[in-house]
């Protein structure tokens, strides 16, 4: 009959047996992170096999922690990253914020300002459109208003002569709708404009015309040229001041330049 094996409490554990329990020892340590309640009757074994069991231990736990450290770095490098890139899209957004609200500064600034040069562009052109001028530059008064004499077939002067050489510019005192442009009998050459107060001007003895009856004229546009057509003895402009496009309503012309600013 074979021999039975000894029972009881003097079998010699076998290693078969410590290693599952040394592993989840360890794994128990690794988790937990205690290493110094290590006293249990599993690790009471002879020192060669306690020896191996610790120092696989302490490599386990070792390793643990460099694992752990090397994850702690990366979520920290990885919440660094992050948050660096959180700080740049705040200054992106910050910055894009500060161009948009430059731009509509500037934007409402220029429109301001083109405002401004479109209300003093169109005073200017108002205060021009307003003006009135000389009808020859540079010139005089040679004949007055209301002179007698036999030159004239109402007795007296209807209208101002002013000196002018055959060929000088003749303007329109201001701005105004020619009415007539063409031969006026003893005017010779002459244009007549009903000007924007109602009034209306005559420029006789004309040598060249350089408008016609519907256009509008603004002060000190060219007109025509003087001249010596019709009743004159001499090239000159004949100027006249009406209340009406007939002749007979003649008023005093240099009154009339004088009470819009042009001194005669």
């Amino acid at each position: 009959m074979p021999p039975t094996r000894t029972t009881g409490k003097h079998r010699r554990p076998s290693r078969r047996g410590i290693r599952p329990a040394r592993v989840a020892g360890m794994a128990t340590l690794a988790t937990s992170g205690v290493a110094a309640t290590l006293a249990s009757p599993a690790f009471a074994a002879d020192d060669s096999a306690r020896g191996a069991a610790d120092t696989g231990l302490r490599q386990a736990v070792v390793l643990d922690d460099t694992l752990g450290e090397r994850i702690g770095d990366q979520a920290e490098a990885q919440q660094s990253a992050a948050d660096v890139a959180a700080a740049m899209e705040r200054a992106e957004a910050a910055a894009k914020r500060e161009a948009a609200e430059a731009k509509r500064i500037a934007e409402a600034r220029a429109k301001e300002e083109r405002a401004a040069k479109e209300r003093a562009a169109r005073e200017a052109e108002r205060k021009r459109l307003n003006t009135f001028v000389m009808p020859v530059d540079g010139s005089f008064v040679s004949t007055q208003y209301h002179a007698s004499g036999a030159a004239w077939s109402s007795g007296t002067h209807t209208g101002i002569d002013f000196k002018a050489a055959e060929g000088t510019p003749v303007k329109s005192v201001g701005s105004g709708t020619v009415v007539e442009a063409g031969w006026d009998g003893s005017y010779g050459n002459s244009v007549v404009i009903r000007m924007n107060d109602g009034m209306y001007t005559q420029y006789g003895h004309l040598s060249a015309l350089n408008v016609t009856a519907g256009q509008t004229v603004t002060p000190g546009q060219q007109i025509g040229l003087a001249g010596n057509t019709g009743n004159s003895f001499g090239a000159h402009l004949h100027f006249e001041a009406r209340t009406t496009a007939e002749y007979g309503s003649d008023i005093d012309p240099v009154a009339y330049l004088r009470s819009h600013g042009v001194s005669v």
